[in-house]
């Protein structure tokens, strides 16, 4: 099953399967390309570093015109068959505890929920549990506010 959604604008086939989503630079090594999982992705179960992935890579403009590349690992094989769309796991006004997983380009918290996906939270640091109240729903991503600090 995939999800048509869009990143800053841009149409993009999300699987329902997606595992993660980060952000990173490709770097030269030699006679290959190579691009940085961070070590919380493998820490927190998401990926095996022993499996294969398949990786779809999205350049977006960032605010100061540099380009950024976002990284989505989806295990191989990759089934497309169903049309219809999951609707986004949170709805605007609803409450969750989540623990900070990342900081994102502007510094703000990421959060990870259902199916890898990501709620912003502002204010929020790596590592911290939080009460938040869902303020904003996109397809592909929510806006969390902090509304206890510690649980």
């Amino acid at each position: 099953m995939s999800v048509r959604g869009g990143i800053e604008g841009l149409p993009v086939e999300i699987s329902e399967k997606l595992l993660c989503l980060f952000s990173t630079e490709v770097s030269a090594e030699e006679d290959r390309y190579v691009i940085e999982v961070p070590r919380q992705e493998v820490e927190t179960g998401d990926i095996d570093p022993e499996e294969v992935y398949r990786v779809a890579l999205i350049s977006r403009e960032g605010e100061e015109g540099e380009v950024e590349a976002s990284a989505a690992a989806q295990p191989q094989p990759q089934p497309q068959t169903a049309t219809s769309e999951p609707q986004p796991p949170v709805d605007v006004g609803e409450t969750r505890y989540v623990e900070i997983e990342d900081i994102g380009k502007q510094g703000d918290g990421i959060a990870r929920v259902e199916r890898g996906y990501v709620i912003i939270v502002p204010g929020a640091d790596v590592g911290e549990r939080v009460k938040i109240e869902v303020t904003e729903v996109k397809s592909n991503f929510a806006v969390g506010e902090i509304i206890e600090d510690t649980f």
